[in-house]
Protein backbone atom coordinates (compact mmCIF):
# COMPACT_ATOMS: atom_id res chain seq x y z
CA UNK A 1 0.00 0.00 0.00
CA UNK A 2 1.37 3.60 -0.86
CA UNK A 3 1.50 6.61 1.59
CA UNK A 4 -0.92 8.19 -0.55
CA UNK A 5 -3.18 5.66 -0.04
CA UNK A 6 -2.62 5.29 3.48
CA UNK A 7 -3.26 8.44 4.31
CA UNK A 8 -6.13 9.16 2.36
CA UNK A 9 -7.79 5.74 4.08
CA UNK A 10 -6.49 7.44 7.41
CA UNK A 11 -8.34 10.57 6.90
CA UNK A 12 -11.58 8.46 6.09
CA UNK A 13 -11.13 6.83 9.09
CA UNK A 14 -10.93 10.03 11.50
CA UNK A 15 -14.47 11.46 9.77
CA UNK A 16 -16.07 7.78 10.13
CA UNK A 17 -15.08 8.32 13.82
CA UNK A 18 -15.88 12.18 14.04
CA UNK A 19 -19.67 11.00 12.91
CA UNK A 20 -20.79 7.99 14.75
CA UNK A 21 -24.11 6.83 13.97
CA UNK A 22 -25.85 3.76 15.44
CA UNK A 23 -27.65 1.13 13.46
CA UNK A 24 -30.09 1.04 10.93
CA UNK A 25 -29.16 4.93 10.96
CA UNK A 26 -25.24 4.76 9.10
CA UNK A 27 -26.44 7.72 6.37
CA UNK A 28 -23.24 9.85 6.45
CA UNK A 29 -21.63 6.51 6.49
CA UNK A 30 -23.30 5.28 3.74
CA UNK A 31 -22.82 8.07 1.79
CA UNK A 32 -18.94 8.48 2.07
CA UNK A 33 -18.96 4.89 1.56
CA UNK A 34 -20.43 5.58 -1.89
CA UNK A 35 -18.61 8.54 -2.49
CA UNK A 36 -14.95 6.19 -1.96
CA UNK A 37 -16.79 3.29 -4.61
CA UNK A 38 -17.77 6.28 -7.35
CA UNK A 39 -13.96 7.67 -7.19
CA UNK A 40 -13.10 3.99 -7.40
CA UNK A 41 -15.89 3.02 -10.08
CA UNK A 42 -16.95 0.35 -8.58
CA UNK A 43 -20.15 -0.18 -9.20
CA UNK A 44 -22.92 -0.65 -6.24
CA UNK A 45 -26.13 -1.13 -4.88
CA UNK A 46 -27.88 1.00 -2.53
CA UNK A 47 -31.11 0.65 -0.15
CA UNK A 48 -29.59 -2.80 1.49
CA UNK A 49 -30.55 -3.72 4.95
CA UNK A 50 -32.98 -1.32 6.01
CA UNK A 51 -31.90 1.23 3.56
CA UNK A 52 -28.06 2.07 4.95
CA UNK A 53 -26.61 -1.14 3.32
CA UNK A 54 -24.21 -0.66 -0.12
CA UNK A 55 -22.95 -3.72 -1.92
CA UNK A 56 -20.22 -2.60 -3.69
CA UNK A 57 -19.24 -5.63 -6.84
CA UNK A 58 -16.17 -5.81 -8.45
CA UNK A 59 -15.65 -8.66 -11.23
CA UNK A 60 -13.17 -9.32 -13.91
CA UNK A 61 -13.73 -11.68 -16.29
CA UNK A 62 -15.09 -15.30 -15.16
CA UNK A 63 -14.95 -16.94 -12.22
CA UNK A 64 -16.57 -17.85 -8.51
CA UNK A 65 -17.60 -15.15 -5.93
CA UNK A 66 -16.52 -14.27 -2.77
CA UNK A 67 -17.64 -11.56 0.11
CA UNK A 68 -15.49 -9.68 2.22
CA UNK A 69 -17.32 -7.10 5.04
CA UNK A 70 -17.56 -4.40 7.15
CA UNK A 71 -19.84 -3.29 9.85
CA UNK A 72 -20.94 0.82 9.69
CA UNK A 73 -22.57 1.19 13.23
CA UNK A 74 -21.23 2.90 16.35
CA UNK A 75 -22.70 2.55 19.83
CA UNK A 76 -24.87 4.82 22.13
CA UNK A 77 -22.47 6.23 24.75
CA UNK A 78 -20.49 8.85 25.33
CA UNK A 79 -16.54 9.05 24.00
CA UNK A 80 -13.88 9.53 26.82
CA UNK A 81 -11.08 9.03 24.73
CA UNK A 82 -9.48 13.09 24.52
CA UNK A 83 -8.36 12.37 20.66
CA UNK A 84 -8.67 15.11 18.51
CA UNK A 85 -11.23 13.71 15.74
CA UNK A 86 -13.36 12.23 18.98
CA UNK A 87 -17.44 12.11 18.49
CA UNK A 88 -18.86 15.55 17.32
CA UNK A 89 -22.13 13.97 18.54
CA UNK A 90 -22.93 13.24 22.12
CA UNK A 91 -23.94 10.05 23.25
CA UNK A 92 -22.34 8.30 20.16
CA UNK A 93 -19.18 6.49 19.74
CA UNK A 94 -16.94 4.16 17.57
CA UNK A 95 -16.03 2.19 20.54
CA UNK A 96 -15.71 -1.31 18.74
CA UNK A 97 -13.81 -0.55 15.65
CA UNK A 98 -16.37 -0.53 12.75
CA UNK A 99 -14.90 2.68 11.72
CA UNK A 100 -11.77 1.10 11.05
CA UNK A 101 -13.22 -1.50 10.02
CA UNK A 102 -15.47 0.73 7.34
CA UNK A 103 -12.32 1.84 6.18
CA UNK A 104 -10.58 -1.18 5.67
CA UNK A 105 -13.15 -2.33 3.04
CA UNK A 106 -12.59 1.08 1.20
CA UNK A 107 -9.10 0.19 1.37
CA UNK A 108 -9.44 -3.07 -0.15
CA UNK A 109 -11.72 -2.19 -2.48
CA UNK A 110 -8.89 0.70 -4.02
CA UNK A 111 -6.29 -2.50 -4.04
CA UNK A 112 -8.43 -5.33 -5.96
CA UNK A 113 -9.38 -1.97 -8.30
CA UNK A 114 -5.70 -2.41 -9.36
CA UNK A 115 -5.16 -5.87 -9.02
CA UNK A 116 -5.62 -8.96 -11.45
CA UNK A 117 -8.02 -11.63 -10.74
CA UNK A 118 -10.51 -13.87 -12.37
CA UNK A 119 -14.02 -13.46 -10.43
CA UNK A 120 -16.01 -11.60 -8.21
CA UNK A 121 -15.37 -9.86 -4.98
CA UNK A 122 -18.62 -8.34 -3.20
CA UNK A 123 -18.06 -5.86 -0.76
CA UNK A 124 -20.57 -5.73 1.99
CA UNK A 125 -20.98 -2.30 3.72
CA UNK A 126 -23.45 -3.49 6.31
CA UNK A 127 -25.32 -1.61 9.03
CA UNK A 128 -26.54 -2.34 12.40
CA UNK A 129 -23.36 -5.28 13.39
CA UNK A 130 -24.37 -4.25 17.65
CA UNK A 131 -28.07 -5.14 17.45
CA UNK A 132 -31.50 -4.96 15.55
CA UNK A 133 -31.70 -0.75 17.31
CA UNK A 134 -35.46 -0.94 16.70
CA UNK A 135 -35.52 -3.35 13.71
CA UNK A 136 -39.45 -4.33 13.74
CA UNK A 137 -38.29 -8.45 13.57
CA UNK A 138 -35.46 -7.95 15.95
CA UNK A 139 -32.89 -8.46 12.64
CA UNK A 140 -29.41 -7.17 12.77
CA UNK A 141 -27.77 -6.25 9.53
CA UNK A 142 -26.14 -9.65 8.15
CA UNK A 143 -28.92 -10.95 8.82
CA UNK A 144 -31.17 -9.09 6.57
CA UNK A 145 -28.35 -8.81 3.86
CA UNK A 146 -28.76 -13.03 3.68
CA UNK A 147 -32.57 -12.43 4.11
CA UNK A 148 -32.28 -10.48 0.78
CA UNK A 149 -30.06 -12.78 -0.72
CA UNK A 150 -26.69 -10.90 -1.24
CA UNK A 151 -25.06 -14.17 -0.47
CA UNK A 152 -26.85 -16.37 -2.63
CA UNK A 153 -23.96 -16.97 -5.47
CA UNK A 154 -21.24 -16.49 -3.27
CA UNK A 155 -19.01 -19.34 -2.32
CA UNK A 156 -16.93 -18.13 0.48
CA UNK A 157 -17.12 -15.13 3.33
CA UNK A 158 -14.43 -13.03 4.89
CA UNK A 159 -14.07 -10.78 7.85
CA UNK A 160 -12.36 -9.44 10.68
CA UNK A 161 -12.58 -7.28 13.60
CA UNK A 162 -10.12 -4.87 15.41
CA UNK A 163 -8.61 -6.21 18.75
CA UNK A 164 -7.04 -3.53 21.04
CA UNK A 165 -5.24 -6.12 23.05
CA UNK A 166 -3.34 -7.37 20.64
CA UNK A 167 -0.18 -5.66 18.95
CA UNK A 168 -0.30 -4.64 15.28
CA UNK A 169 0.98 -6.75 13.25
CA UNK A 170 -0.60 -9.91 14.37
CA UNK A 171 -4.01 -11.48 13.50
CA UNK A 172 -5.74 -14.35 15.53
CA UNK A 173 -8.65 -17.15 14.64
CA UNK A 174 -10.24 -20.25 16.03
CA UNK A 175 -12.14 -23.04 14.03
CA UNK A 176 -15.26 -24.30 14.47
CA UNK A 177 -17.37 -21.99 16.86
CA UNK A 178 -15.40 -18.99 17.13
CA UNK A 179 -17.56 -16.99 18.85
CA UNK A 180 -20.49 -17.57 20.63
CA UNK A 181 -24.48 -17.82 20.32
CA UNK A 182 -25.08 -14.79 21.72
CA UNK A 183 -28.58 -13.34 23.41
CA UNK A 184 -29.98 -10.36 25.40
CA UNK A 185 -33.18 -10.70 27.77
CA UNK A 186 -35.64 -8.34 29.29
CA UNK A 187 -37.96 -10.46 31.94
CA UNK A 188 -40.78 -8.39 32.96
CA UNK A 189 -42.19 -10.01 36.73
CA UNK A 190 -45.70 -8.68 36.85
CA UNK A 191 -47.43 -9.43 40.54
CA UNK A 192 -49.99 -7.44 42.51
CA UNK A 193 -49.19 -4.21 45.11
CA UNK A 194 -50.06 -4.37 48.75
CA UNK A 195 -48.88 -3.04 52.11
CA UNK A 196 -46.08 -4.99 52.78
CA UNK A 197 -46.35 -5.17 56.82
CA UNK A 198 -50.39 -5.02 57.39
CA UNK A 199 -51.46 -7.16 54.30
CA UNK A 200 -48.83 -8.97 51.78
CA UNK A 201 -50.63 -12.01 51.77
CA UNK A 202 -53.24 -9.40 49.24
CA UNK A 203 -50.27 -8.89 47.08
CA UNK A 204 -48.31 -10.98 44.28
CA UNK A 205 -44.53 -10.28 45.36
CA UNK A 206 -42.62 -9.46 42.27
CA UNK A 207 -39.37 -8.85 43.74
CA UNK A 208 -39.46 -12.12 45.59
CA UNK A 209 -40.54 -14.22 42.58
CA UNK A 210 -37.72 -12.11 40.47
CA UNK A 211 -35.58 -13.30 43.55
CA UNK A 212 -36.39 -16.55 42.91
CA UNK A 213 -36.08 -16.52 39.51
CA UNK A 214 -32.57 -15.94 39.80
CA UNK A 215 -31.20 -18.18 41.51
CA UNK A 216 -33.25 -21.29 39.86
CA UNK A 217 -31.67 -19.67 36.98
CA UNK A 218 -28.49 -20.50 38.01
CA UNK A 219 -28.72 -24.17 38.03
CA UNK A 220 -29.26 -24.12 34.21
CA UNK A 221 -25.80 -24.04 33.43
CA UNK A 222 -24.36 -25.64 36.66
CA UNK A 223 -26.42 -28.79 36.84
CA UNK A 224 -28.01 -29.02 33.26
CA UNK A 225 -24.89 -28.26 31.34
CA UNK A 226 -22.47 -30.67 30.58
CA UNK A 227 -19.28 -29.43 32.11
CA UNK A 228 -17.41 -29.85 28.83
CA UNK A 229 -19.98 -27.35 27.23
CA UNK A 230 -18.90 -23.74 27.43
CA UNK A 231 -21.98 -21.59 28.62
CA UNK A 232 -22.72 -18.53 30.63
CA UNK A 233 -25.77 -16.95 32.19
CA UNK A 234 -25.72 -14.32 33.30
CA UNK A 235 -28.18 -11.47 35.27
CA UNK A 236 -27.03 -8.08 34.89
CA UNK A 237 -29.67 -5.82 35.55
CA UNK A 238 -32.53 -5.51 38.34
CA UNK A 239 -35.11 -2.74 38.65
CA UNK A 240 -38.35 -2.60 40.68
CA UNK A 241 -40.29 -1.85 43.83
CA UNK A 242 -41.81 1.64 44.44
CA UNK A 243 -41.41 2.35 48.54
CA UNK A 244 -40.45 0.03 51.35
CA UNK A 245 -43.69 -0.85 52.66
CA UNK A 246 -45.31 -1.19 49.31
CA UNK A 247 -45.21 -5.28 47.76
CA UNK A 248 -43.48 -4.70 44.57
CA UNK A 249 -45.74 -5.45 41.74
CA UNK A 250 -43.41 -4.88 39.01
CA UNK A 251 -39.43 -5.98 38.69
CA UNK A 252 -37.66 -5.63 35.23
CA UNK A 253 -34.74 -8.44 35.22
CA UNK A 254 -32.10 -8.19 32.04
CA UNK A 255 -28.90 -10.18 31.01
CA UNK A 256 -27.09 -12.28 28.55
CA UNK A 257 -26.69 -15.81 27.30
CA UNK A 258 -23.62 -17.16 25.91
CA UNK A 259 -22.53 -20.67 24.53
CA UNK A 260 -20.78 -22.05 21.78
CA UNK A 261 -22.49 -24.56 21.13
CA UNK A 262 -26.06 -23.85 19.42
CA UNK A 263 -28.28 -26.78 20.79
CA UNK A 264 -26.82 -25.82 24.29
CA UNK A 265 -27.43 -22.79 24.04
CA UNK A 266 -31.24 -23.13 23.23
CA UNK A 267 -31.16 -25.49 26.00
CA UNK A 268 -30.67 -22.72 28.50
CA UNK A 269 -33.06 -20.82 26.85
CA UNK A 270 -35.90 -23.39 26.64
CA UNK A 271 -35.36 -24.25 30.30
CA UNK A 272 -35.36 -21.08 31.68
CA UNK A 273 -38.80 -20.23 30.24
CA UNK A 274 -39.75 -23.81 32.26
CA UNK A 275 -38.92 -22.09 35.55
CA UNK A 276 -41.02 -19.35 34.29
CA UNK A 277 -43.57 -21.10 33.53
CA UNK A 278 -43.65 -22.91 37.07
CA UNK A 279 -42.84 -19.39 38.69
CA UNK A 280 -45.97 -18.09 37.34
CA UNK A 281 -47.88 -21.08 38.46
CA UNK A 282 -47.04 -21.42 41.44
CA UNK A 283 -47.41 -18.07 42.85
CA UNK A 284 -50.13 -16.30 40.28
CA UNK A 285 -47.56 -13.90 38.51
CA UNK A 286 -47.64 -13.46 34.81
CA UNK A 287 -43.82 -13.16 33.57
CA UNK A 288 -42.63 -11.77 30.26
CA UNK A 289 -39.85 -13.16 28.75
CA UNK A 290 -38.29 -11.12 25.39
CA UNK A 291 -35.26 -12.25 23.45
CA UNK A 292 -34.68 -9.00 21.90
CA UNK A 293 -31.42 -9.70 20.54
CA UNK A 294 -30.60 -13.45 19.09
CA UNK A 295 -27.55 -14.48 17.61
CA UNK A 296 -26.17 -17.78 16.76
CA UNK A 297 -22.10 -18.61 16.99
CA UNK A 298 -19.86 -17.96 14.55
CA UNK A 299 -18.93 -20.90 12.21
CA UNK A 300 -15.16 -20.81 11.50
CA UNK A 301 -14.27 -23.25 8.23
CA UNK A 302 -11.19 -25.22 8.11
CA UNK A 303 -11.33 -25.77 4.44
CA UNK A 304 -11.58 -21.94 4.63
CA UNK A 305 -8.67 -21.03 6.66
CA UNK A 306 -6.28 -23.48 4.42
CA UNK A 307 -7.20 -21.25 1.61
CA UNK A 308 -5.84 -18.25 3.43
CA UNK A 309 -2.48 -19.07 5.02
CA UNK A 310 -0.78 -18.13 1.78
CA UNK A 311 -2.50 -14.64 1.94
CA UNK A 312 -2.17 -14.38 5.90
CA UNK A 313 1.80 -15.15 5.75
CA UNK A 314 2.19 -12.67 3.42
CA UNK A 315 0.39 -9.89 4.63
CA UNK A 316 1.66 -10.30 8.39
CA UNK A 317 4.57 -12.37 7.66
CA UNK A 318 5.18 -16.00 9.18
CA UNK A 319 4.48 -17.25 12.83
CA UNK A 320 2.21 -13.84 12.77
CA UNK A 321 -1.04 -15.69 12.58
CA UNK A 322 -1.99 -17.68 15.60
CA UNK A 323 -4.53 -19.88 16.86
CA UNK A 324 -6.28 -19.15 19.82
CA UNK A 325 -9.43 -20.40 22.13
CA UNK A 326 -13.01 -19.49 20.97
CA UNK A 327 -14.15 -16.46 22.18
CA UNK A 328 -17.49 -15.73 23.96
CA UNK A 329 -18.39 -12.35 22.17
CA UNK A 330 -21.08 -12.32 19.97
CA UNK A 331 -20.80 -11.27 16.29
CA UNK A 332 -23.64 -10.84 13.38
CA UNK A 333 -21.03 -12.14 11.23
CA UNK A 334 -22.73 -16.00 12.36
CA UNK A 335 -25.72 -15.11 9.86
CA UNK A 336 -22.82 -15.68 6.85
CA UNK A 337 -21.01 -18.53 8.01
CA UNK A 338 -24.06 -20.55 8.44
CA UNK A 339 -24.97 -19.26 4.98
CA UNK A 340 -21.56 -19.82 3.15
CA UNK A 341 -18.10 -21.20 4.37
CA UNK A 342 -16.33 -18.37 6.07
CA UNK A 343 -13.43 -17.41 7.98
CA UNK A 344 -13.72 -14.42 10.69
CA UNK A 345 -10.47 -13.29 12.22
CA UNK A 346 -9.27 -10.80 15.24
CA UNK A 347 -6.81 -8.17 14.16
CA UNK A 348 -4.68 -6.64 16.19
CA UNK A 349 -4.81 -2.60 16.90
CA UNK A 350 -3.09 -2.16 20.49
CA UNK A 351 -2.36 1.34 20.86
CA UNK A 352 0.11 2.60 23.71
CA UNK A 353 -2.29 5.49 24.52
CA UNK A 354 -5.13 2.80 25.02
CA UNK A 355 -4.10 1.95 28.40
CA UNK A 356 -5.74 -1.33 28.12
CA UNK A 357 -9.23 -0.53 27.65
CA UNK A 358 -11.03 -2.96 25.39
CA UNK A 359 -13.59 -2.92 22.66
CA UNK A 360 -16.84 -0.97 24.39
CA UNK A 361 -14.92 1.22 26.74
CA UNK A 362 -15.30 5.42 26.32
CA UNK A 363 -11.56 5.73 26.37
CA UNK A 364 -10.86 2.90 24.13
CA UNK A 365 -8.04 3.88 21.00
CA UNK A 366 -7.25 1.66 18.06
CA UNK A 367 -4.08 2.16 16.69
CA UNK A 368 -4.53 3.19 13.22
CA UNK A 369 -1.81 1.41 12.10
CA UNK A 370 -4.06 -1.74 11.74
CA UNK A 371 -6.08 0.11 8.82
CA UNK A 372 -2.99 -1.11 6.16
CA UNK A 373 -2.70 -4.64 7.71
CA UNK A 374 -7.14 -4.76 7.02
CA UNK A 375 -7.29 -3.56 4.11
CA UNK A 376 -4.13 -5.99 2.69
CA UNK A 377 -5.51 -8.99 3.80
CA UNK A 378 -8.79 -8.41 3.11
CA UNK A 379 -7.91 -7.30 -0.41
CA UNK A 380 -5.01 -10.49 -0.85
CA UNK A 381 -7.75 -13.07 0.84
CA UNK A 382 -10.15 -12.25 -1.25
CA UNK A 383 -8.01 -13.02 -4.46
CA UNK A 384 -6.72 -15.78 -2.54
CA UNK A 385 -10.24 -17.15 -2.42
CA UNK A 386 -10.78 -16.66 -6.20
CA UNK A 387 -8.14 -18.31 -7.06
CA UNK A 388 -8.75 -21.48 -4.78
CA UNK A 389 -12.13 -21.82 -5.85
CA UNK A 390 -11.69 -21.78 -9.75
Amino acid sequence: MDEQLSARLIQIRRQIHANPELGYQEEKTSQLVKQELDQLGIPYTTGAARGTGVIGTLRKGEGPVVAIRADMDALPMQEETGLPFASATAGKMHSCGHDLHTTMLIGAAALLKNTDFQGTVKFLFQPSEEGPNGDPEGKTGAHRLVEEGYLDDVQAALGLHVDPSLPVGQITYALGPALACTGFFSIEVLGKAAHAGAAPQLGVDAVAIAAQLVTSAQMIVARHTAPTETAVLSFTKINGGVAPNVIADRVVLEGTIRSLDLDTYNDIISRLNKIIDGLMAAFDAKIKFDLYYNLPSVLNDAQVHGKLVQSLDTVFGVGNSKQVIPLLAGEDFAHYSRKVPAMFYLLGAQDPACGGYYLHHPKVIFNEGAIAYGARFLATGAVGLLNNYR
